[in-house]
């Protein structure tokens, strides 16, 4: 207060308030991946490249960064139907994606191979997936542009891991995905969920981690090997409490039949010439009023991949109407394209659950949009092991169930073995209520190390913390069985404390745990009248 020398009038405010915790968004994912593009309007075109970018929609995610890439087939006929027609899949390189189907007494195969263009960018499908399930703004980090089998880089861990130390200087960002990390080689899809989880849980310590299983399209008695041991084995132990791992990979609908043109096979030739057999075009003589019209459609197919400019939608409907084959090769296509991995769809997922009921609640029991049925079908026996292994390192189980839909069975971080911090909505929520107290108690940094500031800051974070009770966000009848906050001299900090500058406060918080297992007993009691 101005020292009074001159008479007059003078006005003294006081603050009638206390200070408040502002509570931190829970639901902010981050996304870094391969998109079409990466530019603002207007700008270069890589304005946006290596940075992230916040945005609220799919429109404004393809305003930016594009459209979906343009998937790759090769389609051929399988010699020998007797020998197992499906290549050997090698860890150490990308995934391939295979279907084998039998038309007319021939087996085929249809490959979708990982490390081309088209073949492993999965960021705006993941995009569209999230969204789908209830997404709302988030973080997106592109690392890369895709573009024709040419010019097209190959999708690179290291680049990624690089995507994810971009974040270090965003405050908002809550969840960490990465849709594109399973297109890797197994060891390099291992070394990006590592960098994710030591990102959430050792840099920033105030955002969560969602990982796909490597290979989680495929039964755990897959003769590739289990994939599940296999993503245990190659996580490593550190941070586990920062993440969780969900569990098989699920049929979408993301896709539809207007999705697939016959030139995503990139062996039209071989197309058009399979097609033409199955008609038995070489039987049927020339001048056919039925078979002409077929062959010249055969031959521009056949021209397509060679001259873009050849290709026409009309001729798509055409092979359609004429032949069965490539109906049951554009079915197999779209199930490839529609197969992905949960991550995205989770990340959906937990944002509509923190909007509806809060961050406390357990993300689980509750149905994906835009999925068909897992990849893998998992009975309550098998999901044991998944949900309390010898190594603690616990997967959320996806399962079908009749009536219900498809259903998120499972709502375990991966340190399955910690009683505190075993459940996702608990580490989740602590991170929430630790960032809201640390950011409302840095405005006290250099303020007297006094009664009146421990008196201030306990009531202040005792306040917030009763309206976390109020809504449900922990246990107990009062707001004294909930919580309590301690500071002060002779109760957190000592003599040598005050002397050092140091302010501690303790805070306990009653924390709500999910009802995995819920028992009911019924026994036979005597008759009373």
């Amino acid at each position: 207060m101005a020292l009074m020398k001159t008479p007059g009038v003078y006005v003294v405010e006081k603050t009638a308030f206390p200070n408040t915790v502002v509570e931190v968004a829970t639901a902010v994912a981050a996304f870094i991946g391969y998109t079409e593009k990466a530019e603002k309007a207007g700008n270069d075109g890589q304005a946006l490249v290596r940075k992230p970018w916040p945005i609220a929609s799919m429109t404004e995610f393809e305003q930016y960064f594009g459209g979906p890439p343009q998937p790759c087939f090769t389609l051929k006929v399988v010699d020998d139907p007797t020998a197992d027609p499906s290549p050997a899949i090698d860890m150490r390189g990308p995934r391939p994606q295979v279907s084998t189907f039998e038309h007319q007494g021939r087996t085929y195969r249809l490959t979708r191979a990982a490390g081309k263009a088209g073949h492993g960018y999965r960021m705006h499908a993941a995009m569209r997936h999230f969204f789908q399930n209830g997404g709302g703004p988030c973080y997106v980090v592109s690392v890369g542009v895709y573009g024709d089998a040419a010019s097209a880089p190959e999708i690179d861990g290291r680049s990624l891991i690089d995507g994810i130390a971009l974040l270090l200087k965003e405050q908002e960002p809550t969840l960490v995905v990465v849709p594109d990390a399973v297109s890797l080689p197994s060891a390099d899809c291992a070394a990006v969920q590592a960098a994710m989880l030591m990102h959430c849980g050792g840099e920033m310590r105030n955002r969560f981690a969602i990982l796909d299983v490597w290979g989680g399209d495929c039964s755990r008695q897959d003769p590739a090997g289990d994939c599940i041991d296999s993503f245990r084995n190659a996580l490593g132990p550190n941070f586990l409490d920062f993440g969780a791992a969900y569990y098989p990979w699920v049929h979408t609908t993301l896709m539809q039949t207007s999705d697939f043109r016959y030139w995503m096979v990139e062996n039209t030739a071989e197309l058009a010439a399979l097609i033409g057999d199955a008609l038995q075009l070489d039987t049927r003589p020339v001048g056919d009023p039925q078979a002409e019209p077929q062959r010249q459609a055969l031959a521009d197919v056949a021209k397509a991949q060679v001259d873009p400019g050849t290709r026409r939608i009309e001729r798509d409907e055409s092979l359609l109407a004429m032949s069965t084959l490539y109906a049951r090769v554009r079915d197999e296509a779209l199930r490839q394209m529609n197969l992905m991995p949960p991550s995205a769809a989770m990340a959906g997922l937990y944002t509509a659950v923190d909007h509806a009921r809060g961050v406390w609640a357990a993300p689980a029991n509750i149905a994906m949009a835009g999925v068909l049925a897992p990849a893998v079908a998992i009975s309550g026996a098998e999901q044991e092991d998944l949900r309390a292994p010898l190594s603690g390192k616990s997967i959320n189980a996806i399962r079908s169930f009749t009536g219900e839909g498809v259903l998120v069975w499972g709502a375990r971080t991966l340190d399955g073995n910690s009683l505190d911090w075993r459940d996702v909505n608990l580490r989740r929520t602590m991170i929430m209520l630790e960032e809201s107290c640390k950011l409302a108690t840095k405005a006290f940094v250099f303020e007297p190390n006094t009664v009146a500031t421990w008196t201030t800051l306990q009531a202040m974070i005792a306040r917030y913390l009763t309206g976390v009770w109020q809504h449900g966000g922990l246990m107990g009848a009062t707001p004294e069985d909930a919580f309590s906050v301690q500071v002060g001299l002779g109760q957190t900090m000592t003599p040598d404390d005050v002397l050092e500058g140091v302010l501690r406060i303790t805070v306990l918080v009653a924390l709500r745990r999910p009802a995995e297992f819920i028992e009911i007993t019924f026994q036979q009691q005597m008759q009373k009248s």
